[in-house]
């Protein structure tokens, strides 16, 4: 998803990580260590940590040189690290959960946003603050088929029939759907871009993630690879972790700065939009928790409702399809 290939010196500093839940260490070690990173789409705030580190030299400064891509397609990223064309991808858990249905060994092994962010944005003067104001309006989705779950089960939460909601598949037309008011509400986009880029119309949208309306909470985005990788890249994924949390802490404490290396790698996207949506993107980890870290009872709970909703057929086996050993300060001897 983007250009940038970082040389790396051969003579790599020692980078101390330090935060709640995180204990001192060095990670990375001399020599000039690759890793590809394709992202999930355009460079936008989900990816602000991502490119504040880049920006400032993290990776660098641990001994990765990282290259990042745009993929094709949002369904690419996954596909692209199983089948090790990367090294690593962004993705979401319930992506990684289905690959791992299918039979495709991928691992997250970090979650850079811990939260949902997709939500259901509605418009005036026909504003949907919670799922049972639904009944009777017109739904527009991106056709993706744990999307429709998280609809059926928040319906049948509020106790409305599915048969009083219609739902139009406009792929990835969500915000142009809502705004020239072919659908009602939508369902897909998220809180920290498209709620933004409402907000930035002056549009007075009303939005609430999925987890508000009662679907089991998950990770929104989160750092892939496969497990080949996983065993052969050990260490330059965990110096990469440790390096974007240090970007992802910038993001939050100085937005503009992490802003405006997005800016420079998408200037299709709004800088106004840009800083706005790092502001809101909830980065924040569990109290205690060391960047990245993914709930096992969280997954185990999530995988649980994607395979009650039919969109897994197998055991998901939540355990296998992640690890918090490549934290920092996690999985040292």
């Amino acid at each position: 998803m983007r250009r940038l290939t970082l040389v790396i010196a051969c003579l790599a500093a020692a980078l101390l990580v330090a935060g709640c839940g995180e204990r001192d260490e060095t990670l990375g070690s001399g020599g000039e260590r690759k890793l590809e990173l394709m992202l999930d789409w355009v460079p936008n705030p989900d990816h602000a940590g991502i490119y504040a580190a880049d920006g400032r030299g993290f990776f660098k400064n641990v001994g990765v040189g990282v290259t990042i891509r745009r993929p094709p397609d949002p369904s690419a990223p996954i596909k692209q690290v199983a089948a090790g064309r990367v090294d690593l991808a962004i993705s979401y858990e319930p992506e990684v959960l289905r690959a791992r249905d299918e039979g495709q060994k991928v691992v997250a092994v970090g979650a850079i946003v811990p939260k949902p962010l997709t939500s259901v944005i509605s418009l005036p003067p026909k504003d949907v603050p919670s799922a049972a104001a639904l009944k009777g309006k017109k739904v527009g989705t991106a056709g993706i088929d744990y999307q429709d779950a998280f609809l059926d089960a928040m319906l049948k939460r509020a106790s409305i029939d599915p048969a009083d909601v219609k739902r139009q598949n406009v792929g990835f037309d969500l915000q142009k759907s809502l705004l020239t008011g072919k659908v009602d509400a939508t369902l897909g986009g998220f809180e920290n871009v498209e709620v933004v880029e409402l907000d930035l119309k002056k549009k007075n949208p009303t939005h609430f993630t999925v987890d508000e309306a009662g679907i089991p909470t998950y990770d929104e985005l989160v750092l892939v690879t496969s497990e080949t990788t996983l065993n052969e890249k050990r260490d330059e994924i965990r110096s990469f972790l440790g390096a974007l949390a240090r970007g992802t802490r910038l993001a939050q404490r100085d937005p503009a700065v992490a802003a405006g290396y997005l800016a420079r790698a998408n200037r299709e996207l709004d800088p106004k939009l840009l800083l706005e949506g790092t502001k809101r993107t909830p980065f924040e980890q569990p109290a205690g928790k060391p960047f990245g870290y993914q709930d096992p009872a969280q997954w185990k709970r999530f995988a649980e409702f994607m395979r009650s909703s039919g969109i897994l057929k197998k055991d998901p086996q939540a355990d296998q399809a992640f690890t918090n050993d490549l934290l920092p300060g996690q999985g040292l001897e």
